[in-house]
């Protein structure tokens, strides 16, 4: 039988949110109804309400999350109930183009779940990046849920979901982080964060941290920043330059998604070295550069989905790194909140107060 359920709703460009009453179906063939006991609050969902991605009101939103499968449709063979997962936005569809040549991360037919979630009067709702966490139970498709060791605390777990994954993933799968290697990443919040995590942990000898806030850059150093800049002081291009014996860093990361903060990725490299964009610019932004320096700095642009992960491989992985103590997680947990405190948490994240405010269910 559907159940009824609450769930944080953004019904106009630019309101506040609101939690209502939401619908769930029985989960249908290669579906999943999970129990969500933790989500994000990430910048992409302020996005969707401010109609930074499209217009498809009203949204549930709500996607970085982590929980338990309550109950599976039809062929679903991968998860069963009871299984705690970590939900994911990019289920693979095995059979693209991009997955035939051994590249699933960049899967083109990527799915979710066929049915929709309503409202009590019907009313179909857009979920989240094809999730819709924000909610105390969500309907996925089966490929969307990543199983993975469950001694892992759900507020922490989830934030693989979206965040940690890019920022890590941007540095480390995108980028080819390695030893000895230099790093520079524009924007310290939850991304850019992860991505100075993912280069420690792969090895990276200087990692600059790079931000306008001071308290951002400090954040940063937590996670193993061996140095920092301030934006709003100093020129960027030449303080990388500085800090890399004047030759530019092996790997920028710009987690802000600016023509400007690109432009300083471009040209903080190191010739032949490699910019990599994991923000996410808004639709009206563009970028001129030289094509002569295009050309003559070599190297590499590229942008990051997903931080290049192959959930099934990555999320397991890393869940056993921080069971380990190797990656630390939990520091991005910066509040625990309730579903009716998200629209709280956008102001908290639109003044940079926090990293990640999580919601507990």
């Amino acid at each position: 039988m559907p159940q009824n359920v609450r769930g944080v709703v953004a019904h106009k460009k630019g309101e506040p949110v609101s939690v209502e009453t939401i619908v769930i179906p029985d989960p249908g063939p290669g579906e999943a109804v999970v129990q969500v006991q933790a989500c994000g609050v990430c910048h992409t969902d302020l996005h969707y309400r401010e109609g930074g991605i499209n217009d498809d009101f009203p949204f549930l939103l709500g996607h970085e999350a982590a929980g338990v499968v309550e109950e599976v449709g039809e062929g679903v063979t991968d998860v069963a109930p009871g299984d705690f997962v970590i939900l994911n936005w990019r289920a693979v569809c095995g059979q693209c183009r991009a997955c035939r040549r051994g590249t699933p991360w960049y899967c083109f037919a990527t799915h979710n779940a066929s049915q929709k979630m309503t409202l009590e009067s019907g009313q179909e709702l857009s979920p989240a990046l094809g999730i819709g966490a924000f909610v105390d139970k969500t309907l996925v498709a089966a490929g969307q849920c990543t199983k993975v060791n469950p001694a892992a605390k759900p507020e922490v777990a989830g934030l693989l979901g979206c965040g940690v994954m890019a920022g890590f993933g941007a540095a480390v799968n995108t980028g080819g982080i390695g030893r000895g290697d230099s790093i520079a990443v524009i924007g310290c919040g939850g991304v850019g964060d992860a991505a100075i995590m993912g280069a420690n942990l792969a090895g990276a000898s200087t990692i600059i941290a790079i931000d306008t806030d001071p308290r951002k850059l400090e954040w940063a150093e937590q996670f193993g920043a061996t140095h920092t800049i301030n934006a709003r002081e100093t020129d960027v291009v030449e303080a990388v330059h500085a800090l890399t014996g004047g030759h530019g860093a092996n790997v920028v990361v710009d987690a802000v998604g600016r023509p400007e903060t690109f432009k300083q990725a471009f040209y903080a490299r190191d010739l032949a070295g490699t910019a990599v964009l994991v923000g996410v610019p808004t639709p009206d932004l563009v970028l001129e550069l030289p094509l002569i320096d295009v050309f003559g700095r070599g190297g590499a642009t590229k942008s990051s989905w997903y931080g290049d992960c192959l959930p099934t491989r990555d999320f397991p992985m890393l869940i056993d790194l921080h069971l380990q103590g190797r990656l630390p997680l939990e520091k991005f947990v910066s509040e625990t909140i309730a579903l009716d405190d998200v629209e709280a948490a956008f102001e908290k994240m639109h003044h940079g107060e926090v990293l990640r405010s999580v919601v507990v269910l």
